[in-house]
């Protein structure tokens, strides 16, 4: 890892928040993610399963976690499992986990090695009445692949028939939608590298850079600063392509008098920070740019202000699309027919803002969380309203970060510049310190 080692009080606090809804004399499972083959001999780079960093901030492919309340030897009621150290194997990946190392990062005393699992494991799966076993529920999931998680589930089914099975991601996804004090300072560090990587940005674009020059730029600003890298794929379009909403291409020369769209976050220490900002290649925005970079900041500081407990996504959306309405009217983009006959599920304000305001963050970019039940203090999401002109070949989003409050919520990026009048003097510097 690149970052330096996070509190472990923070894994200590997810497992006792995890153990506290399973129900008495259960058995919770986790395994991590696969190591996956990409062509010849090579892998692609190892992704921790969120859920297992959730509870143990371990990296290292072949962990598992296991927690057993109630089972009646006090030493394996927290259980963390690795792959045993290998000197031919660390001569070539390097250095794996000892336990001690392990015990320091995780806060968990008891270290098995995998191969001598099966043998306690099957006693303790004896003494356990339910058997707590982990797959991916995230909404937006479209994997045509069967991870090891469902793999493990269909193996421990066939093997234990008779224990009665529960989903581990039901729970996961309530807790994991509340960001602890502790976890915001992690999200924190990660959008403070963001920023750093932003202010640089700002005094290396002009006219004739590419835009993978301008992502080289933030992954160097990233990896200086220990962030493990980009948080997701960084999207970098400028002119048109800003209207390609997963614009990941980054290939293109920026032109004179172009806006240019990116959205780019720092992961450290296993959290995602998640920026959007559009900004005018030669430094100024003409009166229209303004003019819709305004609107579209209006309705991120509108969108905002109703981000509290209570409030519904839905609901949230709705809101905000009303006063989209108003704003595009205003803008001269809709005109009252447009309004008076549009279709109620599909309407006249999608024609420029076509995708959601907010999703949660935090462990992944679109973290878990519920779309239907209200908002509660701890749940961190993203604003990021946009507005997309095909006539005019110009696309404008603008994305912070909040955590949600007991009356309101914590801007998190509320130091990274966002007016079109900071983002101009800011740009007038045309060097970068390397």
């Amino acid at each position: 890892m690149k970052h330096l080692p996070l509190n472990p009080k923070i894994f200590i606090g997810n497992r006792k928040r995890f153990i506290k809804e399973m129900k008495p004399n259960s058995i919770a499972i986790f395994n991590s993610n696969d190591e996956v083959p990409s062509n010849g001999d090579a892998l692609y780079r190892f992704q921790q399963n969120s859920d297992l960093y959730w509870l143990c901030g371990i990296e290292q492919e072949d962990t598992m976690v296991i927690l057993f309340p109630d089972n009646p030897d006090p030493k394996y009621r927290e259980v963390l499992v690795l792959v045993r150290p290998n000197e031919l194997k660390e001569k070539w990946d390097g250095k794996r986990l000892r336990a001690k190392e392990a015990t320091e990062l995780t806060g968990i005393e008891t270290i098995i090695w995998l191969d001598s699992l099966d043998v306690l494991l099957q006693p303790w799966i004896h003494l356990a009445d339910n058997i707590y076993l982990n797959t991916n529920e995230n909404d937006r999931k479209g994997n045509p692949l069967e991870t090891r998680d469902y793999r493990y589930a269909k193996e421990m089914m066939q093997k234990y028939p008779l224990h009665k099975y529960e989903r581990s991601a039901k729970i996961m996804r309530n807790l994991r939608a509340i960001k602890s004090a502790m976890e915001i300072e992690v999200v924190q560090t990660a959008i403070d590298i963001t920023e750093k990587a932003f202010r640089r940005l700002l005094q290396f674009i002009k006219p004739g850079v590419f835009e993978h020059e301008i992502e080289a730029e933030l992954v160097h600003e990233f990896l200086r600063n220990r962030a493990k890298g980009e948080a997701y794929g960084s999207i970098i379009a400028s002119g048109d392509r800003a209207r390609t909403l997963h614009y990941i291409s980054n290939n293109s020369e920026c032109k004179d008098g172009e806006l240019i769209l990116m959205d780019f976050g720092a992961n450290y220490g296993g959290y995602t920070a998640d920026l959007t900002r559009t900004v005018p290649v030669n430094g100024k925005f003409t009166k229209r740019q303004k003019e819709i970079y305004n609107a579209c900041l209006h309705l991120h500081n509108y969108a905002k202000s109703l981000l509290k407990p209570g409030i519904t996504i839905l609901a949230y959306h709705d809101k905000v699309g009303d006063e989209a309405t108003q704003t595009f009217l205003k803008a001269g983009l809709l005109n009252k027919t447009d309004v008076k006959n549009e279709d109620k599920n599909n309407r006249a304000y999608r024609k420029y803002l076509y995708h959601g305001i907010s999703h949660h963050l935090g462990i992944d970019v679109h973290d878990l969380g519920t779309k239907t039940e209200p908002l509660k203090q701890g749940m961190l999401l993203t604003v990021e309203p946009g507005i997309y002109i095909e006539e005019e070949k110009m696309g404008v989003r603008i994305e912070n970060n909040v955590w949600i409050t007991k009356n309101g919520n914590q801007d998190l990026m509320k130091k990274i510049p966002i007016t079109a009048e900071e983002i101009e003097q800011l740009m007038k510097k045309t060097t970068v310190n390397s």
